[in-house]
């Protein structure tokens, strides 16, 4: 996606996302936001705007200092933290949201263990960053360590974040991401949940890859 052609894909894409945080439940009003770098620019949700509402034309588009270079709206107060990451990893998305599972398990887990093989989408584990102030240069820099070779991080008593190489898969590992804080939380009210050992988790991958797991194909291919 170059710089002068990608604007309006890239604002569609991340106001595309943005609507669907929304109607999916994972954002409530005017919290969480969305952005996707395209060569040195990103386009970013601005502040303050109602995500299941928003449209391409309302998405600001900033350089990777931070300078609005197209919109009218001033960019969401997370820019720091969408900024870093895209600084750390190129190309990309990166979706937070304030998910009432995973929200809820940020503020009594220091890591969510693997309890199903879906997990592996995430790298593993999922880290909690700890607690400091939403659009605040140490919440930035806790995500990032906690992004260290994973896709997914919980923001203790916040939320969550979620990284892709584009706006659509960093939705879809944040409506996995609440699924698999739902399933923690459900089954930690029955008793201690088991969780998946190195060894289960390698056998997975292998088998992944032996039967072409998630990838759809013609009957006996």
């Amino acid at each position: 996606m170059s710089d002068a052609g990608g604007i309006g894909e890239a604002r569609e894409a991340v106001a595309a996302a943005a609507r669907r945080l929304g109607t999916e439940g994972l954002v409530l009003g005017t919290s969480g936001n969305a952005s996707l770098r395209f060569g040195d620019l990103v386009a970013v949700t601005p502040t303050g705007a109602k995500l299941r509402e928003l449209e391409p034309e309302l998405v600001s588009v900033v350089d990777l200092d931070g300078e609005l270079v197209e919109g009218s709206l001033a960019p969401t107060s997370e820019l720091g933290l969408h900024l870093g990451i895209h600084a750390e990893r190129g190309d990309g998305a990166v979706v937070h949201t304030h998910s009432p599972a995973a929200t809820a398990l940020s503020c009594v887990l220091t890591l969510l263990p693997v309890v199903h093989y879906e997990m592996l989408r995430f790298g593993g584990t999922v880290r909690v960053a700890p607690y400091a102030t939403f659009g605040s240069r140490e919440l930035a820099g806790a995500v990032h360590r906690a992004l260290e070779g994973r896709t997914a991080a919980l923001m203790a008593n916040h939320g969550t974040v979620t990284v892709a190489a584009d706006a659509d898969s960093a939705v879809e590992l944040a409506l996995l991401l609440e699924w698999a804080c739902d399933v923690y939380a459900r089954a930690s009210t029955i008793g201690e949940p088991a969780t998946l050992n190195q060894e289960q988790l390698e056998d997975v991958v292998r088998q992944v890859a032996e039967l072409r797991y998630g990838v759809t194909r013609e009957a006996g291919s």
